[in-house]
């Protein structure tokens, strides 16, 4: 009998040895790298809290931020400086940052905040957009061509709804796409002239021969009516929402 059980052993003994272990290393390391790649993604995605309302200056920005906040609709209100606030949904929470819409000031404060955005929402006066639209179109390529925007979701939120004269989301979007496609034009030039030298040069937006299209670019972006006045911005609060 213990001759018997001596060579059962010699038997799981040999079994053991010819086992190769390179595909399980191979499957260690593959789960290792798995896990670090998670763990470094989160800890990029936690970074990024920050929901920025940016647009042109009379957009209406600081409206919605009071709505949103405060539930109160400013009769004035034009911001020389960012807003800040906590944003509340059930038992989530964000930081809301109201990014000023004077062209003196924007750029250097959307600089201050853009690396912990996670979501930006971008204003537009559905009422003056089509006469303002070289401004709109400029300053919204160049937050959709910062290198800091790319991971971000992004909602064009087309204001001032309760207006008869109010353009639709739809007008909105074709607008713009026209209207970014000459400011990519103007910008290319620009920096084909200055050389490639520049580490933070900006991305070039769309497909190269292609007119502009927002299904070309990196981030998502979708357009929403809403009016702050009236309190309609379901679209924007169930946006967050789904971000949250």
């Amino acid at each position: 009998m213990d001759k018997l059980n001596e060579n059962a052993r010699e038997r799981k003994q040999i079994k053991l040895g010819e086992i190769d272990t390179g595909p399980i290393l191979v499957a260690l390391l593959l789960g290792f790298i798995a896990v670090a790649i998670f763990v470094i993604l989160r800890r990029r995605s936690a970074g990024r809290k920050d929901f920025l309302l940016t647009g042109l200056s009379e957009s209406g920005k600081s409206a919605i931020f009071m709505q949103m906040l405060h539930g109160k609709f400013p009769t004035t209100f034009t911001s020389i400086k960012e807003n800040v606030g906590d944003y509340q949904a059930g038992g989530s929470s964000a930081r809301l940052v109201d990014i000023p819409g004077h062209y003196r000031v924007r750029d250097k404060c959307f600089e201050l905040y853009k690396h912990r955005a996670k979501g930006i929402v971008f204003v537009v006066d559905s009422v003056t957009v089509q006469k303002d639209i070289r401004d709109v179109a400029d300053s919204l390529y160049t937050i959709l061509a910062d290198s800091a925007t790319q991971p971000c979701s992004v909602l064009v939120l087309c204001n001032k709804q309760d207006q008869t004269t109010a353009k639709s989301s739809q007008v909105i979007k074709s607008l713009l796409e026209k209207e970014l496609n000459t400011v990519r034009d103007t910008r290319s030039r620009k920096l084909q002239s200055v050389g490639d030298d520049d580490v933070n040069k900006p991305i070039t937006l769309g497909k190269p021969g292609r007119d502009f299209e927002f299904s070309h670019i990196t981030q998502n972006v979708q357009f929403v009516e809403a009016s702050a006045k009236d309190s309609e911005l379901s679209p924007l609060t169930d946006w967050l929402a789904r971000l949250l």
